[in-house]
């Protein structure tokens, strides 16, 4: 018997979830050429929430369901204070992979943060993280 095909929706966050993880460590070699090992453990480090929330979301977990919006949220509310830093002229720089990440973290965060909080995402992840 074949398992029930994953919602359209439920595919594209775990796409969103992994080009997240891969990219934070693909960046640490922009921002750096030739980077050293603490540069690549950092990326790695930062790249093991959204690898884990991909994963999680993938076997259809309700914890990281709750998550998931918890990280959208603060991808959005991050890159709004960098974005008011930059429109206000702080004098800083921002590397290649702030500017990257951005780019794909702030449309894709506004658009899963209301569907991650529909009933219908409530629906594609019903199971409990312990248990049954």
């Amino acid at each position: 018997m074949k398992p029930a095909p994953r919602p359209r929706a439920v595919v594209l966050t775990v796409a969103f979830f992994t080009v997240s993880a891969v990219l934070e460590v693909a960046l640490a070699f922009v921002d750096t050429p030739r980077p050293g090992v603490l540069q690549i453990w950092d990326a790695l480090g930062r790249a093991l929430l959204p690898a884990l929330l991909a994963a999680g979301l993938w076997r259809g977990f309700a914890f990281c369901r709750t998550l998931a919006i918890v990280y959208a949220l603060a991808a959005l509310a991050t890159y709004a204070v960098v974005l008011a830093l930059a429109l206000g002229g702080a004098d800083a720089r921002f590397p290649p992979s702030v500017v990257v990440q951005s780019l794909l973290q702030v449309p894709s965060c506004a658009v899963l943060v209301p569907w991650l909080r529909s009933p219908a995402a409530a629906r594609a992840f019903p199971r409990p993280l312990l248990g049954r």
